[in-house]
């Protein structure tokens, strides 16, 4: 179905195009398919109805990463002692952390503005996008003709329809941004990335968090043992966890609040100042006119693509948290790459999406990183696997920094250093990640691993030693007896 050219039956092909490519929404996607046609000389509009960067500058990345430096400062303050320090105190100004967190998207506003994309040869327009034919898009009564077209409008955050949702405070992470009066009771629902994060930095940060999931543990889609590392840190804290609670609805009479949550067959009542929905994202398709030129929808609610990221028009492309699979700005960029390199040259060769190396973290403390296959989907999927472990609790830098804790897991395939995943747990886990990303990317092994050299002391490290374990494990025993009997012959 996707690519016929039958499709068109109906439409009225313009002459002649005012763009060669159009691009709806300035988040991550938008941005870089943008980029990359300005820099191949190629006339390109991008529209944007909101504010340019989309949820990663303005309500994602970049504001929570903000806030959980804060957080992580708050915290090293508590444990000073550990480092020699005394009579160390700190008293958290919520305002001024959020005004904080204002203030590092304002840094990082000008790498996304309007007036750096124009300057690199962008037409940038201001308005709401809505498809009225294959090639033509109108924003605000003014028609835009385009060859190609890539829908890049991104997602928001869902909040689930439960009785008495209107009638409560509640925020989400687009909208949690703008309060500046500190929770005295939060109530987070959802054990997802975005709930992990924000609870962790909410509760170092002097707020009384309660983290609510309906599964029996946070993190669902990494191994358990990973889940259980951060929620021990978790419960440190001072988080109070509630597993395996459904909710049910919630309440209001006067100032109190609460939610009717189920567990175990029992309903609890949970009392809150706010909550904070993280219960996944929907993509933003409803104003885009989809229904008008029969696009279709995944039953996820994105827009279905092929494997080169086209709708059932050739000529109109999707990526990014609208298309889907994965909801990471890193993602996004990488879809990027090929909806706009297909929309410009695909009539010369296209190029299929490649997933098979996507990594991505969750910024707790311990952060969680990981790429390729965890212990569960190896054995979901049948695949075949050995075990690497190595405790990062080991790690000179690690114990230098105070930060002797987590773990590296790798998945190899039997009898080879072939690198199938990696999980690491632990301190700048996200930058530690990178090395097994490449070597996954390039098809490198645990010995191209161990036989890089690594500096002295730093973090890296415990990548080596990771596949110095993986090397004790597969020493050739009947060699070393050999050797051994050449050694103790060599004392004679």
């Amino acid at each position: 179905m996707l690519g016929h050219s039958g499709v068109y039956k109906g439409f009225r092909k313009p002459r002649r195009f005012d763009n060669n490519l159009t691009v709806i929404g300035a988040g991550s996607a938008g941005l870089v398919s943008s980029y990359i046609a300005a820099a191949v000389k190629a006339r390109v509009t991008l529209i944007e109805k909101h504010r340019m960067g989309g949820d990663c500058l303005n309500t994602g990345c970049v504001p929570s990463k903000a806030l959980i430096r804060s957080a992580k400062m708050a915290h090293y303050m508590k444990r000073a002692d550990e480092f020699g320090l005394e009579n160390v105190q700190a008293d958290v100004n919520f305002t001024a952390v959020m005004e904080r967190v204002q203030s590092v998207i304002k840094q990082v506003e000008p790498h996304d503005s309007v007036e750096r994309y124009t300057g690199l040869g962008v037409n940038c327009v201001t308005g709401e996008a809505r498809l009225v034919s294959p090639w033509e898009i109108e924003v605000d009564g003014q028609r835009i003709s385009s060859r190609n077209i890539i829908i890049a409008s991104g997602g928001r955050p869902f909040v689930p329809p439960l009785p008495g949702v209107d009638q409560i405070t509640h925020y989400t992470s687009d909208t949690l941004w703008d309060i500046r009066e500190k929770p005295q009771k939060l109530l987070v629902v959802g054990g997802g990335p975005i709930g992990c994060e924000l609870t962790q930095a909410f509760t170092r940060l002097g707020v009384n968090v309660t983290l609510l999931d309906h599964g029996p543990r946070l993190l669902h889609r990494e191994d358990p043992d990973v889940s259980l590392e951060v929620m021990s840190q978790f419960r440190k804290d001072g988080v109070d966890l509630k597993l395996k609670h459904g909710t049910r609805s919630f309440h209001k009479d006067g100032d109190k609040q609460w939610l009717v949550a189920e567990h175990e067959g029992q309903t609890v009542d949970i009392d809150f100042d706010a909550v904070l929905f993280a219960t996944g994202r929907k993509a933003n398709t409803g104003s885009l006119g989809l229904e008008a030129l029969g696009l279709e929808t995944t039953e996820r609610g994105t827009i279905a693509v092929n494997e080169y990221l086209q709708t059932r028009f050739p000529n109109i492309y999707a990526c990014g948290d609208v298309a889907g699979p994965y909801q990471f700005t890193h993602a996004a960029a990488h879809q990027a790459w090929y909806a706009s390199v297909n929309a410009l040259f695909g009539r010369f060769r296209k190029f299929k999406v490649d997933y098979s190396v996507m990594p991505w973290c969750t910024f707790t403390d311990p952060e969680v990183a990981r790429v390729g296959l965890n212990e569960t989907e190896a054995k979901e999927q049948g695949v075949p696997y050995e075990i690497t472990r190595y405790g990062i609790d080991d790690l000179d830098r690690a114990i230098a920094d105070e930060e002797a804790r987590g773990f590296i897991k790798v998945l190899t395939r039997p009898g080879s250093d072939k690198i199938l995943g990696c999980t690491i747990v632990g301190y700048h886990a996200g930058e530690l990640i990178t090395e097994y990303i490449t070597a996954m990317k390039h098809g490198l092994g645990m010995n191209k691993i161990l036989g890089t050299i690594h500096i002295y002391p730093t973090l890296s490290e415990s990548n080596k030693f990771a596949a110095g374990e993986w090397k004790r494990a597969h020493a050739p025993e009947g060699l070393l007896k050999w050797v051994k009997k050449y050694h103790d012959w060599m004392r004679r």
